[in-house]
């Protein structure tokens, strides 16, 4: 049964008075809200007019991540970006009372698009987003119309020395809840392929570097370690997709796509000169390539 309530009414995003410098979401045709989904309070964001688009973002980035690419869809979609529970400016519960794995993330957004009344809803996902979008696809088929992948977390990742460190047991806890600092976090959230921009990663450090935030920032990385419940879940999507990569991407490399885009009855595939993220590199490329999928007509296409 959904249990969501509604902590706060829509406000336009300009009340929130958030600063320019921390690349922020566009504030034209914007709302924000705080919301309770499965026991979670959630921040919100819906921008745009039109069809809605429920947009997930990856680990140890925030819905601001879309930010670019919402400048290019909100003329043609609505946009609902929430953050995920323990990342961003949602509530952040400790890992020993709230479960982040993929199941649980994906039965949250369930929750939210039923609480919300948004109907039936395409959705795009990056990274761990992808993953979640997958499995909200394939166990709530009754809430998506469309699925777009963009270097989903789908396949084992081919760790870099940051990252499987901070999945050692023991130390791994250590080191990301009480050591790191901006240089390693940069190492995870852009491993290899073009930088994040200075600007950005200062602002998802800032929503890093608090010890909740921490502890559920190492959460959410884990939940992306075994993905056999994602790639079960890819065999059972019965919906139009189209799966988009960075070919530079060596945490999640090109050929992953691919291979998605394979086990995907039907799906798309397109490749672009980016790296792990490229809403945020090539955001007018992939704007074009989601509008013209989001709105075609003749689904046999994907």
């Amino acid at each position: 049964m959904v249990a969501l309530a509604v902590q706060g009414c829509h406000k336009p995003a300009r009340a929130r008075g958030r600063a320019a410098s921390i690349t922020p979401l566009d504030l034209r045709m914007s709302t924000e809200r705080d919301l309770t989904a499965n026991g979670v309070r959630l921040r919100v964001t819906e921008q745009g007019r039109g069809p809605y688009v429920l947009m997930l973002h990856d680990a140890l980035r925030d819905r601001t991540s879309f930010s670019a690419l919402a400048r290019e869809l909100m003329e043609d979609f609505t946009l609902v970006m929430p953050d995920f529970p323990g990342a961003g400016e949602s509530e952040k519960p400790a890992p020993q009372r709230h479960d982040y794995r993929v199941a649980a993330l994906a039965q949250t957004m369930a929750d939210l698009c039923a609480g919300l009344r948004l109907g039936r809803l395409a959705v795009v996902g990056h990274g761990l987003g992808g993953a979640v979008a997958i499995t909200l696809a394939a166990r709530h088929p009754e809430l998506c119309t469309r699925l777009a992948l963009i270097n989903a977390h789908c396949f084992p990742l081919e760790l870099s020395l940051t990252r499987r460190l901070a999945l050692t047991p023991v130390l791994g806890r250590l080191l990301v809840r009480q050591l790191w600092g901006q240089t390693a976090f940069r190492a995870l959230v852009s491993p290899g392929g073009p930088a994040v921009e200075p600007e950005r990663l200062a602002h998802y450090y800032q929503h890093f570097n608090s010890p909740a935030a921490r502890s559920s920032a190492l959460a959410l990385l884990e939940s992306s370690v075994d993905t056999r419940g994602v790639i079960a879940d890819t065999h059972r999507l019965q919906l139009p997709a189209l799966v988009v990569w960075g070919r530079h991407d060596s945490l999640n490399p090109a050929s992953h796509g691919l291979r998605l885009s394979r086990e995907i009855r039907g799906a798309g595939f397109q490749l672009f000169d980016a790296g792990a993220a490229p809403h945020e590199q090539r955001p007018q490329e992939l704007g074009a390539a989601l509008r013209a999928f989001l709105s075609a007509r003749r689904l046999s296409l994907y």
